[in-house]
């Protein structure tokens, strides 16, 4: 099996690159660690969050059972599938791996996907939980080379929903998150609390940690899931406790120190 330091591979479209991490991970379903590894490779694909893959010595295959699904990957080739057992407890299909992956083809090795003969990965929500050395981490890999930063600030913030101003602050905080816009966490005290509906939707993020919703009522109407806060966030992120946050792609105008600041075009503009 090819070593972890000889896995360092970048190509030329970027569309797929593996590269070894330091970090000590384990995996754990039925109060059973699977996977206990520090021999681990991130897989970085366009489209797609990080994803561990670790080496078949370092998981348990007395626990593994082959499965008959399989999936075609266009770069990676033709996948395999493992089932787990734990005592009474089965997860189908919670593990896969490329056989013959189409990097171990000299036709295709340069072009591809990096040879991942001997790797397995996980499907994140089909375990229990994952560590990074003792620190357990959530909803997908971190990605090594993503950066949460939390900047109190002066600047006056003004957000407008529904042509009515729902929030105004001069102790705004700036979050700036690798890839996306900027976003403006402000004190609840600074936001008309009267407008805001509990919401039942929340999200997660390996960064900041479990998000809950707010609609806005303004007098138009009801805008749905506008606002989200963070009620124990994660450490790198523990200033927003107590903030709320408006989708800049969403509210009518988020206005910073009287400058109005550009819609973002992305996967939340139009929900």
């Amino acid at each position: 099996m090819t070593q972890t330091k000889d896995l360092l591979t970048r190509f030329k479209n970027d569309v797929i690159e593996i590269e070894p991490t330091p970090r000590w991970l384990r995996v754990v379903f039925g109060g059973t660690i699977i996977a206990d590894s520090k021999h681990v490779v991130i897989l970085f694909e366009k489209g797609h969050t990080p994803a561990y893959y670790i080496p078949e010595s370092d998981i348990r295959k007395d626990l593994m059972s082959p499965s008959d699904h399989s999936t075609h990957c266009p770069r990676k080739g033709d996948a395999a599938y493992y089932s787990i057992t734990v005592g009474d407890r089965v997860t189908e299909n919670a593990l896969w791996y490329y056989p013959k992956p189409f990097a171990s083809s000299a036709d295709l090795a340069d072009d591809d996907a990096p040879d991942l003969r001997g790797y397995v990965a996980f499907y994140w929500n089909k375990m229990d939980s994952w560590y990074e050395e003792n620190e357990e981490v959530f909803v997908h890999a971190r990605d090594p080379y993503k950066r949460v930063d939390v900047l109190s600030s002066t600047r006056h913030v003004q957000v407008v929903i529904g042509g009515e101003t729902v929030a105004e602050t001069h102790s705004p905080l700036l979050l700036f998150e690798t890839g996306l816009p900027t976003r403006y966490y402000i004190p609840k005290l600074d936001v008309r609390q009267e407008l805001l509906l509990p919401s039942d939707r929340s999200t997660s993020c390996p960064y900041k940690g479990n998000a809950n919703y707010f609609s806005v009522a303004t007098t138009d109407r009801v805008h749905e899931d506008i606002a989200w806060y963070y009620r124990h966030p994660a450490l790198e992120s523990a200033k927003v406790a107590g903030h709320i946050a408006f989708f800049n792609e969403r509210v009518d105008a988020i206005i910073v120190d009287g400058e109005q600041q550009e819609k973002p075009k992305n996967k939340w503009s139009s929900k």
